[in-house]
């Protein structure tokens, strides 16, 4: 449903020019979970911005079901980030003026659900992520765990194609970025959503089906989880992130 490529990203100009990102190549199926992981500087949330449109490639091809995003005019990128994709950030980016109900259903109104459908909607994905009681409160109101449910739920709430996540445990701790890592897999499994996402924590990436490694902009790595229990794939992938040298200090 994803395909990337062969794409690049520069940066600056003339004599001082950065690759960020170089010829880089992968698919992700429908129904896949994929972490990607690198040290600071690898490229990974330069992949993930291009991914998402918020910036463009240099050269190569991003293609969502068939769509050429890379090739989107400026006036159709915001309809399709609304229609076409997901995303969870470290820092929620929920709407503070909103009650939590308000947040996770912005995205239905503003593609011109009726309102009856998007309170039906916006009860069905609360209560399979366990935030029904708290949707009348204010994001201020609720705890940092509870907040990353609702922007889960806000992401999958109109169906999008793909959820992009970016460090979505950064801001949590031990116990809620566990209880979040269950729901996204739940999300995987259940409603078969594809997930993306950019993580420096193993822990989480062990919750993927596959991770990738990136280097210096591009794939070093690459690890299928198979039929192997998390906590095996978990040590797994910390043996990768040992190969990386000096570079796993940026990691962990």
């Amino acid at each position: 449903m994803l395909q990337i490529q062969n794409i690049e990203k520069y940066y600056g100009s003339k004599n001082n020019i950065t690759k960020a990102l170089d010829r880089i190549s992968f698919d992700v199926a429908d129904g896949e979970f994929i972490a990607i992981m690198g040290a600071s500087g690898s490229g990974k949330t330069t992949l993930l911005n291009c991914i998402s449109t918020i910036d463009s490639v240099s050269s190569g091809r991003i293609l969502l079901d068939g769509t050429d995003i890379s090739e989107l005019p400026e006036s159709e990128l915001a309809q399709f980030r609304r229609e076409r994709l997901g995303f969870i950030f470290q820092d929620f980016n929920l709407l503070d003026t909103l009650t939590i109900e308000e947040n996770i259903g912005l995205a239905l109104s503003l593609n011109q659900w009726d309102s009856h459908t998007v309170l039906k909607h916006v009860r069905d994905i609360s209560d399979l992520l366990g935030i029904t009681d708290i949707l009348g409160k204010f994001p201020c109101q609720v705890s940092g765990g509870q907040r990353q449910r609702a922007a889960c739920a806000r992401a999958i709430a109109a169906g999008q194609s793909l959820i992009l996540a970016d460090e979505p445990t950064g801001a949590l701790d031990s116990k809620a970025s566990k209880n979040l890592l269950e729901i996204m897999t739940k999300m995987n499994q259940e409603k078969s959503v594809s997930i993306l996402m950019v993580t420096h924590d193993a822990y989480s990436a062990s919750y993927a089906k596959r991770v990738l490694f990136l280097k210096d902009g591009r794939i070093f790595n690459e690890l299928l989880r198979g039929a192997r229990s998390r906590s095996v794939f978990y040590h797994e992938i910390l043996d990768v992130l040992a190969l990386l040298g000096g570079d796993i200090s940026d990691l962990i």
